[in-house]
């Protein structure tokens, strides 16, 4: 039947007190148990039970009980995921084709085995077994009254003329069914019985008129014997099988792959359903707590992302295991998570310190046991902002501060704005530094494995500022890529990195050059004539150049990252996959893309000596890359022995501090005065 019975109400913020709720629960089992007393004594002394169609009647509680145990899961448009029984069409056609004793029977039988198989608490199952056949009860009188059979009567031929009665008896059943359920809900979460019923009405109407339907389908042909009957259970079962796909790519559409919790975009539906909703006391929230793994990259730079991914995995199911049954827990993208929390501060306070404690314990992976803390930032409407972006906003600088200041867990406050300020200071400063010569180049070599020469390097760009000393790319490079800054900062990299190479090949070193692009560069349809025009301008060949892309980057925007990509090669520009493994749909753009190189991840190649199953995945990579005709760059060379294993794989280039540190131009002539060019080295490494 549905909706499905009472499993426990969600928290809100004014629920009724225990007592009311336990209060109501007992009346209506109290109810429920005695006119199902009534019910099977009535019909015991009546001898009607002798006049049903056996096999018909074994068949619709069969299909009844199957549709309880085994209901169709509905994912709600606010990605709450619900059951719906299918039930109700079999026990409605049972109340005309048996009788009210056996029909109710059957839905018994139905909601008990359903209540066994979830373990559900006596009280819980007392209640689903006498609201259920309270609604049946219910059907079977509004039946009774407009076909003009008695209530107690036996079985009956259901004719077309019937099933004006019967579908109005579907209505009753299920209407008591949703009035009874909507009352427990309405006393655990404070809403008003309005607002519970006119969810789930929005929500399955249109799905129990079709179940009705059938239900007098079903009752119609009941009198032809139970083969007319096996046909229905085909339309019926490609229904479940159908609406359990839906609810599959709408779990996906809404939920992260990786831990299976809800998305960011869920995260903002949550918290304009709760800012919209009428609130009995408004300074209850809603509230947002955002919380960072501190200190994350560090494990998956020293175990790979396989072992950061199992992480955020267990990450998500302990948060998920200690926060209230009100919350949603959202997962951001990389280590980042949020919970939408209803109370006040003080309640998001105490739920952020649980989120904390919950990662106390080491999470355990493959023998290791790693300690995983996280930072936490709070925000609680009205008083931090009276919508979605404005909360997201503030618990990112509560969550900044938290961070900053190590406190674990910060309430936002307008003080801290400072921090946001701090960073528009450093933005102005990176601006000034474009004009005032403050940034500059750096040059990684790139060596073939197999020869040991010099056949390209990596531009890396530098800062060095005039207050602050070195400041670190991973710091100001999100700040360009946020602001737009990126694009002058490409321009200068672009600039100055071709004009080196230019002066590299009039002393007869004919090598390539990579540059770094961001995800933004990809949606610049603009950029390949950026990239033409400098090409001319140092009159440096289009080959010598190459443009690393992170799948990331790709996958921001597939179409218009094809696009770019394509007029960039048209050009004669070698585009590289850089971090190569790290992403999740590599196989698919290798397909896709015309790429020239693939960056195998430094998480990968670093530890090929010591983990066979590094070793195993570089191995494959290289494989595939040298089959697909494809150059080939291992990262993260830092030992001999590491060249070593690579020696042996194919024509493999190698980047790493083992190989050459990242250093002034000037210390690259050094290196090239030394060996000979790579055209008269005769590298056997691919163009």
């Amino acid at each position: 039947m549905s909706p499905s019975g009472f499993s426990g109400g969600a928290g809100a913020p004014a629920p009724a007190p225990p007592s009311r709720i336990t209060a109501y629960v007992a009346s209506i089992a109290g109810l429920g148990i005695t006119s199902i007393a009534l019910v099977f004594f009535a019909s015991l002394t009546s001898q009607t039970l002798t006049q049903i169609p056996v096999w018909t009647t074994v068949f619709l509680a069969a299909a009844a009980i199957a549709g309880e145990v085994k209901p169709v899961r509905l994912l709600r448009e606010d990605g709450e995921e619900r059951t719906l029984s299918t039930s109700a069409p079999f026990v409605l056609a049972l109340v005309p084709v048996a009788g009210v004793a056996i029909a109710v029977a059957a839905q018994l039988v139905a909601s008990l085995a359903d209540d066994v198989l979830h373990r559900r608490e006596v009280r819980k199952s007392l209640f689903n077994s006498a609201q259920y056949a309270l609604s049946v009860i219910a059907a079977r009188a509004v039946y009774a009254w407009l076909a003009g059979v008695p209530f107690f009567g036996g079985s009956t031929v259901v004719t077309a003329d019937d099933l004006l009665p019967l579908f109005a008896a579907g209505i009753a059943m299920i209407g008591v069914n949703w009035v009874l359920v909507a009352g427990v809900v309405r006393l655990s979460t404070g809403n008003t019985l309005a607002t519970v019923l006119r969810e789930d009405i929005r929500d399955l109407a249109l799905t129990n008129v079709v179940l009705l339907s059938v239900g007098g389908i079903a009752a119609v042909v009941a009198s032809d014997g139970t083969a007319l009957l096996l046909l229905l259970a085909a339309p019926v079962v490609a229904a479940h099988l159908f609406t359990m796909a839906a609810a599959r790519h709408a779990h996906d559409a809404t939920h992260d792959s990786l831990t299976g919790l809800r998305n960011r975009g869920q995260l903002y539906y949550e918290l304009d359903r709760a800012l919209e909703a009428p609130a009995a006391y408004p300074s209850l929230g809603p509230g947002l707590v955002l919380l960072d793994l501190d200190h994350f990259k560090d494990f998956n730079d020293t175990l790979g992302h396989p072992v950061g991914d199992e992480i955020l995995r267990q990450v998500g199911t302990r948060l998920v295991e200690v926060a209230p049954e009100s919350a949603s827990v959202h997962r951001l993208g990389g280590d980042e998570f949020a919970v939408v929390v209803h109370g006040p501060v003080s309640e998001a306070r105490r739920v952020a310190a649980d989120l904390l404690s919950a990662l106390d314990a080491p999470i355990r992976i493959d023998g290791l046991e790693l300690l995983v803390r996280a930072s936490a930032g709070v925000a609680v409407a009205p008083v931090h902002g009276e919508d979605g972006e404005t909360l997201m906003k503030n618990a990112d600088i509560a969550l900044y501060h938290a961070k900053l200041e190590r406190d674990r867990i910060s309430t936002f406050s307008p003080e801290f704005d400072i921090n946001t300020v701090e960073r528009l200071r450093l933005l102005a400063d990176l601006r000034t530094a474009l004009d005032a010569k403050q940034l500059y180049l750096v040059y990684q070599p790139q060596v073939a494995i197999a020869t040991g020469g010099m056949v390209g390097v990596e531009a890396l760009i530098r800062w060095r500022h005039p207050e602050r000393g070195l400041v670190r790319a991973d710091e100001f490079i999100p700040l360009a890529e946020n602001s737009g800054l990126i694009f002058p900062l490409t321009a200068f990299v672009l600039d100055e990195s071709l004009a080196q190479v230019a002066r590299w090949r009039r002393l007869g070193h004919e090598f390539r050059i990579a540059v770094n692009l961001s995800a933004r560069h990809l949606s610049d349809q603009g950029l390949p004539q950026q990239v033409a025009t400098a090409l001319a301008r140092h009159r440096v060949p289009a080959s010598s150049l190459v443009l690393e892309v992170t799948e990331t980057a790709i996958l921001s925007d597939p179409a218009r990252a094809d696009l770019v990509l394509r007029a960039l090669r048209r050009l004669g520009v070698s585009i590289a996959i850089d971090d190569y493994g790290t992403g999740n749909a590599s196989l698919s753009y290798l397909k896709r893309l015309e790429i020239d190189e693939l960056k195998i991840d430094r998480s990968f190649v670093s530890n090929i000596g010591a983990d066979h199953h590094d070793l195993i995945i570089v191995r494959s990579t290289i494989a595939l890359a040298l089959a697909l005709d494809l150059r080939v760059v291992a990262e993260g060379i830092e030992d001999a022995a590491t060249v070593d294993e690579l020696r042996g794989l194919g024509s493999v280039i190698g980047q790493g501090y083992h190989l050459g540190m990242p250093v002034p131009a000037a210390e690259i002539d050094a290196l090239l005065a030394t060996e000979p060019s790579p055209a008269d080295a005769g590298t056997t490494e691919r163009p």
